[in-house]
């Protein structure tokens, strides 16, 4: 039987394939309009840094991302075709199944010296 951890990280797992199928989805030429904006706010809401309820905030912080994610992944689901989220969801296993490049790395580190230097500005803005 797996422990909670390995129920937790595999729940994540999951999460991160969906969005990413989602997104695949957002792009497809069958996916319905209104079906396209509905994922687009959901894997806008996954990847941004802003949450409806701060993550600092003690559990609250923690359950929107583990309630209002999976209910926002849940519905755009039903609302894109089968045949659709099908293809998607074939074609993320795929992506997300290959090894990190190190050109990926680089950019993830490049995306977060951008991030922490923006922040830095804004600190210094506010401060005056």
């Amino acid at each position: 039987m797996p422990t909670l951890i390995q129920r937790i990280r595999q729940f994540a797992r999951t999460l991160k394939r969906e969005t990413y199928a989602l997104y695949l989805a957002y792009q497809h030429p069958d996916t319905p309009w209104y079906a396209r904006v509905w994922a687009f706010g959901v894997v806008a809401y996954a990847i941004s840094p802003i949450d409806l309820i701060p993550d600092f905030i003690p559990i609250l912080g923690f359950l929107d991302d583990a309630i209002l994610l999976p209910v926002g992944i849940w519905i755009a689901i039903r609302l894109i075709p089968p045949s659709v989220m099908t293809e998607c969801r074939a074609r993320s296993h795929d992506i997300l199944d290959k090894p990190t490049s190190p050109a990926g790395r680089w950019a993830a580190v490049v995306i977060v010296i951008l991030w922490l230097l923006l922040a830095g500005l804004v600190i210094k803005a506010v401060r005056g």
